[in-house]
């Protein structure tokens, strides 16, 4: 099973309405989009990643220039061999950043592609099952379009459980810690006494002691309700801030949806740094780092939320038994907007606050072909 064809495509998905999180802007997301086949079949292997708002080409290029000459002509099913091949070839240009996103894509799509070779969904193929997983419905962004910032929750969480959802995750950081809570008890209050809410804050506070004065304002807030958890409030590699607030809050601290390989996920476990950890597929280094960093979480008694890609992390989590929860967005938020390139009839399906898995296999959907020529803005392919 030598691989034959790579193919890499940076895809440009604007988004309708302006939209920030604590301290960036966004207008588009850019994602890479990796496919595999090998010799021998007819299956084809898929993984993607978020690459930012710039960063698609970049990310296309460096499967093309980097990547590229160590996968063409390997024996496919050698994933774990070629991860440690494709990352000690890019030492010195990566060990984190883009590199690793577009070695994780590449990763997912070797994972998807095995999968697929023996007719199974990845969760089967990773000794899980096809069973619902457990979601919570993310949003809560700043959109000055909305109206006053607390109707503009209240409203938000009313649809989310509309559709369903009882738990549910909001921005924090990009107002004055009391707008923001006021921000955190309307969201309680549109709950009606039912599920849980996080906050994320998107690394918006500039120390610990800032951290704690928000964090308490919004435990005030929340009442007796609570928080589900606080997510990166501080820096990613400020490891004894998170720290610190791990063991001061009656609120979990959650991190970890920038970290990369087991390597940064080591430090976060052994300095205690994180409550929840929120490992992304598309960010640590693809499937094989995530079930390195997952199962050693599984040791430490650490649960595991991960950060974004509900459609490639339902397969993950139905195979992770220390996964609480997968992040969902609803398509019509136009937030998280990956679902405009996936076949409508293999979007991800979700019910009564689960994402139903289906026996589809590798990740379980399709990508829609029309709309990747649309919004492709760069294309490399080797075969």
């Amino acid at each position: 099973m030598k691989i034959k064809m790579i193919e890499a495509r940076a895809v440009s998905v604007p988004v309708a309405k302006p939209t920030r999180i604590a301290k960036r802007l966004l207008d588009k997301r850019d994602y890479l989009v990796v496919e595999i086949a090998a010799d021998g079949s007819e299956a084809k292997g898929f993984g993607y990643i978020y690459a930012g708002t710039r960063g698609g080409a970049v990310a296309a290029q460096v499967v093309a220039d980097l990547l590229t000459p160590v996968l063409a002509g390997a024996d496919a099913d050698d994933i774990w061999g070629l991860w440690d091949r494709l990352y000690q070839e890019t030492l010195l240009t990566g060990r984190q950043g883009i590199v690793l996103r577009a070695i994780s894509a590449v990763d997912m799509a070797l994972w998807d592609l095995a999968a697929k070779r023996r007719n199974m969904p990845l969760a089967v193929m990773l000794g899980g099952t096809v069973r619902p997983v457990p979601a919570y419905a993310s949003g809560g962004y700043y959109r000055p379009d909305d109206g006053p910032w607390a109707e503009a929750v209240h409203r938000e969480i009313r649809l989310n459980i509309a559709h369903g959802f009882s738990d549910h995750k909001i921005k924090v950081g990009g107002l004055s810690i009391k707008e923001d809570a006021d921000r955190v008890r309307a969201a309680i209050d549109a709950m009606d006494g039912q599920g849980r809410l996080a906050l994320d804050a998107n690394n918006a506070y500039r120390d610990y002691n800032e951290a704690l004065l928000a964090a308490r304002a919004f435990e005030k807030a929340a009442g007796d309700a609570g928080l589900w958890w606080f997510e990166e409030p501080l820096s990613p590699d400020d490891y004894a801030g998170h720290a610190e607030l791990a063991r001061r809050l009656e609120t979990p601290v959650a991190t970890g949806e920038i970290h990369q390989t087991r390597h940064e996920f080591r430090r976060l476990i052994e300095s205690r740094s994180a409550d929840i950890l929120q490992p992304d597929v598309g960010v640590l280094g693809g499937v094989s780092e995530w079930i390195r960093v997952t199962r050693a979480a599984e040791s430490f008694g650490i649960s595991i939320a991960p950060h974004w890609h509900a459609n490639a992390h339902a397969q993950l989590a139905a195979a992770t038994p220390n996964c609480i929860a997968v992040e969902h967005f609803l398509l019509e938020k136009d937030i998280y907007n990956f679902e405009h390139l996936v076949s409508p009839e293999t979007r991800q399906v979700y019910k009564d606050g689960q994402l139903i898995l289906t026996d589809r296999a590798g990740w379980g959907f399709q990508f829609d072909r029309a709309a990747l020529d649309e919004f492709t803005v760069e294309h490399f392919m080797s075969s």
